[in-house]
């Protein structure tokens, strides 16, 4: 399928093109895993019956708003459901009738057909942290962000082997007006990197902005047959669909590319303070949103969602790797796979100011989270700090290392002749060691995950190198990976027209900053 979907997409400047392809460096990037574990089951059949219920019950008599969406009050209305003023009460089972239509897995495909992903099934996509505004780094502290740091993190996350998605809105450039600066992200994504990306749905022009450049690169034709942008779609929680987030999913959906369809929850300040409360609403939402879809094109590809984090009840503060955060993903995990649909949630959350002992045990509690309540696809797996309101370099490539332990979790134990290593036993026999025996040497180089970024070294040789701490060592890191990063081979004459579409687009309105 990869190989007849690169002579589909192959273009011209050929020559140059494997000119580039012989002279780049190769980057190893791992396949998106495939779970050989098992997933976290928290609740049995009669509380996930009690609350599909009660979601059924939520959708029919209280409704959700479809605000300043004349065009999808008409689409539900038409599909059977009762309309008042900007309220839609839907029946009960139509929601879940339409969403039978939505595919359970589909391929998300890469500009390099080699890193195209699949999501939904066992498998679980790693794409890094969305939308934070500011920046940190162990040189200019916390900062906005700028064009130039999307950038970096564009480049760390194409060359970071464990991550399979380039992402979306990384960080927000904030030198860049706000109603162009889709198309320069859209073009780091589509020039510095190779992975899977995502697209724009902050107004549905650039949503279309999204679809047309995505066209220039995999070809129109092959766009609209294939899924290649995976979107992210915000729920005003609580059961609110707004007209900009509903109009780009419109855009998205129309064209056969994917959307996630996502409440955005603090529990006990946008849902009840209860697990299987917010479960209750965290249903209805989703159902309310992939139905949409369906209505818009059925069969459109489409995730089930669920952000949800907990709030401090003296701040008011969103909290982080928290074990009711953790219910309500199990839980949603499991509703999901009921409905037969992919299903996104988890990442490196933390509510922490600094990449400290802090953000490591949130996030670690965040991601093993994610793995093992069958997440399809996390956004936000590296990079997160502040809840959520800063991309951190060091943080980034500190998270990305660790979700090499996701990958080896998720393998599972392999127990045959070889592994039982009945002959290293009998090698070595009472009172030996195992170091020089047929089997480790066999089989070393294998065996143990091992970081890239922690310092496993005596003491001794730690002091005398400057006892780095982990931060100091993520920002060697940092600097290493952005210094050994090449640019991926890309046709010349796609390059150049997606900077002429960038470049007209520009040049078609005046800057606006708000």
């Amino acid at each position: 399928m990869a190989e007849a979907a690169a002579r589909k997409r192959s273009r011209g400047g050929g020559g140059a093109a494997r000119r580039a392809e012989r002279t780049s460096v190769q980057v190893e990037t791992a396949r998106y895993i495939e779970r050989n574990i098992p997933n976290m089951e928290l609740l049995d059949e009669a509380a996930l019956e009690m609350i599909e219920e009660h979601a059924e019950t939520v959708l029919e008599e209280v409704g959700v708003n479809f605000v300043q969406n004349p065009a999808a009050l008409e689409r539900w209305r038409a599909a059977g459901a009762n309309i008042d003023g900007e309220r839609v009460r839907i029946p009960r089972g139509l929601a879940r009738e339409l969403v039978k239509t939505a595919p359970s897995r589909f391929t998300q495909h890469a500009r390099n057909p080699a890193k195209s992903v699949e999501i939904g099934g066992n498998s679980l996509v790693l794409a890094p942290v969305y939308g934070p505004p500011f920046v940190r780094d162990a040189d200019g502290g916390r900062r906005y962000a700028t064009i130039e740091d999307f950038r970096k993190f564009v480049k760390l996350g194409q060359i970071c082997k464990w991550l399979h998605h380039s992402g979306g809105t990384v960080c927000e450039p904030t030198d860049v007006p706000v109603n162009k600066r889709h198309l320069d992200m859209l073009l780091a994504h589509m020039t510095l990197s190779d992975k899977p990306f995502m697209g724009s749905v902050t107004e549905p022009s650039r949503a279309q902005d999204s679809v047309d450049m995505a066209g220039i690169l995999f070809g129109k034709e092959f766009v609209q047959e294939n899924t290649v942008m995976t979107s992210l779609i915000n729920i005003n929680s609580p059961l609110t669909f707004d007209d900009v987030m509903m109009g780009a999913l419109e855009i998205y959906a129309a064209n056969n590319q994917a959307c996630i369809i996502s409440p955005f929850i603090v529990g006990g300040a946008m849902a009840p303070v209860s697990v299987a409360g917010t479960l209750v609403q965290v249903l209805a939402e989703t159902l309310a949103g992939v139905a949409y879809s369906q209505l818009v094109r059925p069969g459109a590809p489409v995730i089930m969602g669920a952000f949800v984090t907990s709030i401090d009840m003296n701040s008011g503060a969103p909290t982080f790797g928290t074990p009711e955060a953790s219910q309500v993903t199990y839980g949603a995990g499991q509703l999901a796979r009921r409905l037969g649909l992919p299903f996104r949630s988890a990442g490196s959350f933390c509510g922490s100011k600094l990449p400290d002992a802090q953000a490591a045990y949130e996030t670690a509690n965040s991601l093993n989270m994610g793995l093992l309540s069958g997440v399809n696809f996390m956004l936000h797996s590296c990079g997160w700090l502040e809840g959520g309101l800063v991309a951190s370099f060091e943080k980034f490539v500190m998270d990305a290392d660790q979700l090499g332990t996701l990958h080896k979790m998720a393998q599972g134990v392999t127990v045959n002749e070889d592994t039982l290593a009945m002959d290293a036993i009998r090698e070595v026999g009472p009172g030996g060691h195992y170091l020089g025996c047929a089997h480790t040497q066999a089989n070393f180089k294998t065996a143990f995950w091992r970081s890239e970024v922690f310092d496993y070294k005596p003491y001794e040789t730690w002091s005398e190198e400057g006892a780095r701490d982990t931060v100091a060592l993520a920002t060697a890191r940092v600097q290493k990976l952005l210094d050994t990063y090449q640019q991926p081979m890309l046709d010349p004459s796609i390059n150049e027209a997606l900077n002429a579409y960038v470049a007209e687009r520009k040049a078609s309105m005046p800057d606006a900053f708000s």
